[in-house]
């Protein structure tokens, strides 16, 4: 089934009723892995038309979008990545370190932008930047669709040199994710120094669920907002 190419249309908004010109198009992969870090691209692409075929990472095949991430590259104005990495998530819930990676990920561009287009419903960058949530933003915006397919692709590279030295896990594969070979890795081994320890995946596992932390917020009153707790339930 054909997809609407994304369009420039909530820069062009933002540009109206903003003092905003310079505007960044943020999304985020690795989300609901059970290893590796969270990965934020930040990227700045204008007003230009974009490359055939650009739309949401998880639309693509993993050739395709290995391909258009190699033009991006060079397309795109400019481009940051940032990650939060396993120790830091279990430190500080998904949510702060999603926030820790988008910032790291817009200090990596070589100008500030004015205001940020961020993927979902969510706003979980705040202050002091300028943010304009997009529910399926990475489908419909071409600088978040940009770095949709950005973020993926060096994700998927970095876990699988990552998984270099865990070969049972298959992180080049799966990349973090609990596909088959993953979850049978660690039924026998348990996990590596590249997994989430505070998620639900090791109450499964009675041989290694000493290893489970404690989730960072949940000392706190009331219910945990704000944590893909979905994410973390797949249980085995």
């Amino acid at each position: 089934m054909p997809y609407e190419p994304p369009t420039h249309r909530v820069e062009r908004s933002l540009r109206a009723t903003t003092s905003a010109r310079l505007i960044a198009g943020v999304d985020e992969v690795g989300r609901g892995a059970w290893a590796g870090p969270v990965t934020v691209c930040a990227a700045i692409t204008g007003l230009r038309r974009p490359p055939e075929g650009l739309t949401d990472s998880k639309l693509l095949s993993r050739p395709r979008r290995t391909e258009l991430a190699g033009v991006l590259t060079g397309w795109v104005t400019a481009h940051g990545l940032g990650h939060a990495w396993p120790e830091e998530i279990d430190a500080l819930g998904m949510t702060a370190a999603l926030r820790l990676a988008a910032v790291r990920a817009l200090e990596a561009l070589p100008e500030r932008p004015d205001a940020v287009i961020l993927d979902g419903a969510h706003d979980y960058l705040g202050a002091p930047w300028q943010v304009r949530t997009v529910i399926k933003g990475d489908r419909s915006c071409v600088p978040v669709a940009a770095a949709s397919v950005i973020a993926k692709v060096q994700r998927d590279e970095l876990m699988g040199q990552l998984g270099q030295d865990h070969a049972q896990f298959d992180f080049a594969g799966n990349a973090g994710y609990p596909a088959p070979a993953h979850r049978a890795a660690l039924r026998d081994l348990g996990p590596t120094s590249h997994h989430r320890l505070t998620w639900a995946y090791l109450d499964a596992l009675p041989r290694w669920r000493h290893l489970k932390k404690p989730h960072p917020l949940a000392s706190l009153p009331g219910p945990a907002t704000g944590e893909p707790a979905l994410e973390q339930a797949e249980l085995f």
